[in-house]
């Protein structure tokens, strides 16, 4: 009953603000989730829904949670467990929520010159990339995507350096474009993979590794106590509207056009 309670309280909040003018929201967010499209099938319900603008900026986890830090966002919308446990701890972040997962996975071309097709091992995969030199391309952008592949090579106790090893600077979409034209190996989360799976000649070398490869996202309201500026209520609304049961299916319903699904639900999965 209380937590109903609140809810009206909160719906009646919006209510009220949103009959004075359209609000605006700003959410920091990865270009994986972008360049995916969820955003385009998510983001229109909930605009309409309440009259609100949700402006979409899509950059690396890393940057996105800087703009976070500095209060230019309202909340932040990323895949980097660690960091983002971080975020919350340092007081930066509140109500921190899963949202959904997929994995990342080894993109090579055809002929595979490290010899990894079909390894489960991650870790192994890069080592064998490494000492044969094939050719890598890496984000190079601390984004949730680098940060992974940065824990691989790690853990493989291996300091990628020579031109063997490249770094683009750009957002996943870019750097697979990229990465398909000088033909090199390239960390990719699943989802922008299928995205632009018609587009690359890139196949899926090393997939299945869940214990290093699995790609789990959350989204993070921005502390009003931090910035008092923040639309906090609004990021709340958006919050609990991607985490709903009709958020969460959302997620769960897209697809590709050759209807490959792009991520799984967490928040509230579905059967």
């Amino acid at each position: 009953m209380k937590k109903l309670f609140f809810c009206v309280i909160i719906m009646l909040m919006l209510i009220s603000l949103n009959a004075l003018s359209a609000e605006r929201l700003k959410l920091g967010t990865t270009t994986s989730v972008d360049n995916s499209g969820l955003l385009k099938v998510l983001l229109p319900l909930f605009e309409k829904m309440l009259n609100v603008r949700v402006d979409v900026i899509a950059v690396g986890t890393g940057k996105a949670m800087e703009l976070g830090r500095n209060g230019d966002v309202d909340l932040i919308f990323v895949h980097a467990k660690d960091a983002e446990e971080q975020f919350v701890r340092e007081g930066f972040g509140v109500n921190r929520r899963a949202v959904m997962f997929n994995d990342f996975v080894i993109l090579g071309s055809a002929s595979d010159p490290a010899g990894i097709k079909g390894m489960k091992d991650a870790v192994l995969a890069v080592k064998k990339i490494a000492s044969t030199e094939s050719s890598f391309m890496s984000r190079g952008d601390n984004s949730g995507t680098h940060q992974r592949e940065k824990m691989l090579w790690n853990e493989a106790k291996i300091s990628p350096s020579g031109s063997w090893y490249m770094e683009s600077g750009q957002g996943m979409g870019a750097t697979l474009q990229m990465a398909d034209e000088k033909e090199t190996y390239v960390l990719c989360d699943r989802g922008t993979y299928l995205a632009y799976k018609s587009k690359i000649d890139l196949k899926v070398i090393v997939e299945g590794d869940l214990k290093k490869l699995g790609n789990p996202y959350s989204i993070i309201a921005v502390n009003p106590a931090k910035h008092r500026h923040v639309n906090y209520v609004y990021s709340m609304a958006l919050i609990g509207w991607i985490t709903s049961v009709e958020g969460q299916k959302i997620i769960g319903e897209l697809k590709t056009p050759s209807g490959e699904l792009l991520f799984q639900p967490t928040a509230i999965p579905m059967k």
